[in-house]
């Protein structure tokens, strides 16, 4: 329903107007397009990946053939990439089903020339369980390296109030807040002060479940990069990664196998620069679109009665 209005088929790429950013329509397994769409930037020295978590083309896959698939865009993405840069991944683990694929894919990446450097949790304020178990309320991001590349340390909004870890330093005997260099908590590698994406929100995208709040991609992209390099992100989905590089001077190279979620990402863009909104909060992307189809449909069906 939504494909006539898309402005992007599989292979095409949309080259931003303001010369920042690459949008294309491909897939992450097809080394031609993943090569093509960076030929035009320069290598990145980030990569955010959120891959579907064993479900590809929509239908549940083996861990097996998951884990075969991921070896494939793991390889693409590694032939694109600077020798000095920073690969993120989101994975999910099915606690139902002894967490897999996360262990399978950690073992997969100890074959590659990645070097293996956090594991960091990001808690979500909403969970899901039952009455019989803990509450599932993390979401896992993967942080791996190639050669020696920039790293920032960054802080929370937490206030720093524990004292304590008292060092004596000319005589003096000063405790952890008096030496910090910020009054806030340093970032960890668990992350608790990051709000989950839902409908609420300003930069919520309707039709986007898999969302990743800005905050958290804004955290990597600030400690794991420089204004003005390019950060890559083979799954675009709702246009996240785009959004934050968009805001702090980086330049997006990304692209989704969907022609509606390829349509987001622009359609996204676009409303930031024109409205300085990140999302459509209570709308949705095709409203305008959505609006005539039900108003046409309606007049259909009066004049058909009349």
């Amino acid at each position: 329903m939504l494909l006539p209005y898309c402005r992007l088929k599989p292979g095409d790429i949309w080259v931003d107007p303001a010369g920042k950013h690459l949008i294309g329509c491909g897939d992450a397994a097809d080394s031609g397009f993943v090569k093509q769409i960076h030929s035009k930037a320069s290598p990145p020295t980030l990569a955010i990946q959120d891959p579907p978590y064993n479900l590809v083309f929509g239908k549940k896959m083996p861990v097996a053939e998951f884990i075969e698939w991921c070896q494939n865009w793991i390889s693409h993405c590694r032939s694109v990439l600077n020798k000095n840069s920073a690969l993120y991944i989101w994975l999910g683990a099915d606690q139902k089903n002894h967490f897999r694929p996360l262990p399978e894919f950690m073992s997969m990446m100890s074959t590659t020339d990645f070097k293996s450097r956090s594991f960091i949790t990001m808690r979500n304020q909403r969970g899901y369980g039952t009455q019989q178990n803990w509450m599932a309320a993390r979401q896992e991001l993967l942080y791996y390296t190639l050669g020696i590349p920039k790293f920032k340390v960054s802080y929370t909004d937490i206030p720093k109030v524990l004292k304590g870890y008292y060092k004596e330093i000319d005589g003096r005997k000063l405790e952890n807040i008096e030496r910090s260099k910020s009054p806030n908590i340093r970032a960890g590698n668990v992350w608790i002060d990051i709000q989950q994406v839902f409908y609420r929100m300003e930069e919520n995208v309707n039709g986007c479940f898999a969302q990743k709040p800005l905050k958290a991609i804004e955290r990597i992209i600030e400690s794991s990069s420089s204004v003005g390099e390019t950060v890559t992100d083979l799954f675009a989905h709702s246009g996240t990664t785009l959004i934050a590089c968009e805001k702090l001077g980086r330049r997006c190279v990304t692209f989704d196998l969907d022609p509606i979620f390829a349509e987001i990402c622009i359609r996204r863009l676009e409303r930031f620069r024109g409205t300085g909104k990140t999302g459509w909060q209570l709308g949705h992307p095709f409203e305008r679109e959505l609006k005539r189809k039900l108003s046409d449909s309606l007049s259909n069906q009066i004049a058909a009665v009349k």
